[in-house]
């Protein structure tokens, strides 16, 4: 579905992501670990169109996008779910989601996927009306996830959905994003809490200094010894 060949990308005189190259099955969960600064929010925004590679492909279902407008991306089924939540705090929950079907023209397909949101995010039904900058971490993680879903995307980019969340609800959103792939959403999870992350996994790509210095199935990884030590705290 997705297949990232050979990308670079240059921060000014940076050298942010060198020769990556990775691919995302239809209906995986395919995961990406690594340090903080280690390319994985920057490999998430080159393919969202957030960032320009300066050389490599980036191909989704046969079709490059590399170096393509955001918007198209979108259009083409492609949604990010960006790091720090990244709400609309002045507009209400639904405005906010809202906004995610921005590019679609089916009303009633909008409307049953706002009644989907609101249907796994009970949260945000109860808060539809008020401002999004009032809602907890937790709720706001939710909020950008639905807004993302609204688009009806075929891959979502996932970029840090634990970040400063309690451990309860870092659970209930990882069954969360289980959930939406097992409902046929495909999903490329950036992540820091490895545990968890390849813990819902199907398969998963180590990231340092912005190369891939390892790739396997999850199990295998959560079983190397490198990444125990590394990321796992063993």
């Amino acid at each position: 579905m997705l297949t990232v060949e050979n990308l670079n990308v240059h921060y000014g005189a940076i050298h942010a992501l060198k020769g990556i190259s990775l691919h995302v099955e239809q209906g995986e969960i395919v995961t990406l670990i690594g340090a903080n600064g280690a390319g994985k929010s920057t490999l998430l925004k080159t393919v969202s169109g957030l960032l320009k590679p300066s050389g490599g492909k980036i191909v989704f279902e046969n079709q490059s996008i590399g170096g393509k407008a955001a918007q198209s991306i979108v259009k083409a089924g492609l949604s990010h779910c960006p790091e720090g939540r990244r709400v609309f705090a002045n507009m209400t929950v639904e405005e906010n989601l809202m906004l995610g079907a921005y590019l679609r023209k089916d009303r009633q397909g909008i409307k049953d996927d706002l009644d989907d949101v609101y249907k796994r995010f009970g949260r945000l039904l109860e808060r539809k009306n008020q401002q999004a900058g009032t809602l907890s971490g937790g709720e706001q993680q939710m909020l950008a996830m639905g807004r993302a879903l609204m688009a009806r995307p075929k891959l979502l980019l996932l970029d840090e959905p634990s970040m400063g969340l309690a451990p309860l609800l870092v659970k209930e959103i990882f069954n969360i994003v289980q959930e939406i792939n097992k409902t046929g959403t495909t999903v490329l999870l950036v992540e820091q809490n490895a545990h968890m992350a390849l813990s819902i996994a199907h398969r998963a790509y180590v990231i340092e200094t912005g190369q891939i210095v390892l790739s396997g199935s999850a199990s295998e990884l959560a079983d190397s010894e490198e990444v125990q030590k590394a990321y796992l705290g063993g």
